[in-house]
């Protein structure tokens, strides 16, 4: 990927450039930015003008054969780590499994994809992803090797924030201490997750969330898009190109409308509806009920913002909008919308600490089915 493929962040871009030129770039670089923004794109545009031979002056040539090898990610001294399921002895024997390939092809397929994308895109639902001890081995292994072609040898490890403590540690001295023409480039969507021993070891490079007209410019370039619907589908987006990808395919958030049925089985008291989507949820992998909670506070920000009048920085449409329309106001008020909110936010605290699923979402939708009948009933 070329730095040119980015929409926009001239000044990312330049600055990176100019590390490169002057020989300042560290030997560390943690790549963070909002979820949908260019933190991978940006990691690989820099990556490209690295290994490129005939770097123009501000990006890859893009036709050299080191350009020819990053389009498919297989640059040889280019490392890849990511999160990964922990294998049986067996699938660790299987030729056919091949992790490396298939981040490859998410990769190059859904650059602004998050690690729900990932799993999803691999068919890895009701697994639990990290970055085990053994992954940071791996890694120290591949870097103490000599370099194929006696330049940089470089690590990216996408997702970093999934790294565990026993990997993290095992890596703090290699990436403060890495061998001669060593470079780490680390990228995450949540910084406040890592050890501070890694944060303190990194130059920070914020990847900021694109503006409306860096989107809108996009979609008109590269899909022929009507410049009014690019305009309206970068405002929905909100600095997201993964939103926008999301909104262009018009691909139905499922996530918002099972929202809208936990709202409705609490609303109608439907018990044993309400177990059976506790039960089902319980089924699905962390990853999954964990953005389905950060859906569920995007829904109550929608409601709270039709509570307030402020329909025109609202995102949903047609079904979903109805579902706004109807539940706020008569139903919830900002105060109920604030109490629910916060209920949200521990259920989410709880998963990531590994609390039993079937317990955290029994008690989130017991939660939103009192407050709305204590409401009722005066």
């Amino acid at each position: 990927m070329r730095f040119s493929t980015i929409p926009g962040l001239e000044e990312t871009k330049q600055k990176l450039v100019n590390s490169v030129k002057n020989n300042h770039l560290a030997h560390a670089l943690l790549f963070h930015g909002p979820e949908g923004s260019a933190t991978l794109p940006m990691a690989l545009g820099l990556a490209s003008y690295m290994y490129c031979e005939n770097p123009e002056e501000f990006d890859s040539c893009g036709t050299c054969a080191s350009c020819q090898r990053m389009a498919k990610l297989i640059l040889p001294d280019l490392n890849f780590a990511f999160p990964q399921i922990t294998r049986t002895k067996e699938e660790l024997k299987d030729d056919k499994i091949d992790d490396l390939a298939g981040w490859r092809k998410f990769a190059t397929l859904h650059p602004y994809g998050n690690i729900h994308d990932y799993i999803v895109h691999n068919s890895m639902q009701k697994k639990q992803l990290n970055i085990s001890k053994d992954a940071a081995r791996q890694i120290i292994q591949t870097l103490s090797l000599k370099s194929f072609e006696g330049g940089f040898k470089t690590m990216m490890i996408w997702g970093v924030e999934y790294m565990n403590a026993a990997a993290a540690n095992a890596l703090l001295k290699i990436i403060e201490e890495p061998p001669e023409k060593t470079l780490f480039l680390l990228i995450t969507s949540d910084p406040e997750k890592l050890l501070t021993t890694i944060l303190s070891r990194t130059q920070k490079v914020f990847v900021r969330g694109f503006t409306d007209q860096e989107i809108s410019k996009h979609m008109q370039q590269t899909f022929q898009m009507d410049p009014e619907k690019a305009n309206e589908l970068a405002v929905l987006s909100d600095g997201s190109m993964r939103e926008a990808y999301k909104l262009r395919d018009e691909v139905e958030d499922k996530q918002v409308l099972t929202i809208r049925d936990w709202f409705r089985k609490c609303a109608t008291r439907d018990l044993k509806g309400v177990f059976d989507l506790v039960n089902d949820l319980s089924k699905s992998d962390i990853e999954t009920q964990k953005s389905l909670l950060l859906t569920g506070m995007f829904v109550l920000r929608e409601i709270l913002l039709k509570n307030l009048s402020l329909e025109s920085l609202l995102r949903t449409q047609d079904e979903e909008r109805d579902f706004i329309d109807k539940i706020s106001g008569a139903v919830l008020s900002e105060e109920d919308v604030s109490v629910i909110y916060e209920k949200f936010n521990e259920a989410y605290y709880h998963l990531e600490r590994n609390i039993n699923a079937k317990m955290v979402f029994t008690v989130l939708l017991m939660d939103i089915l009192k407050l709305i009948w204590r409401k009722r009933n005066g």
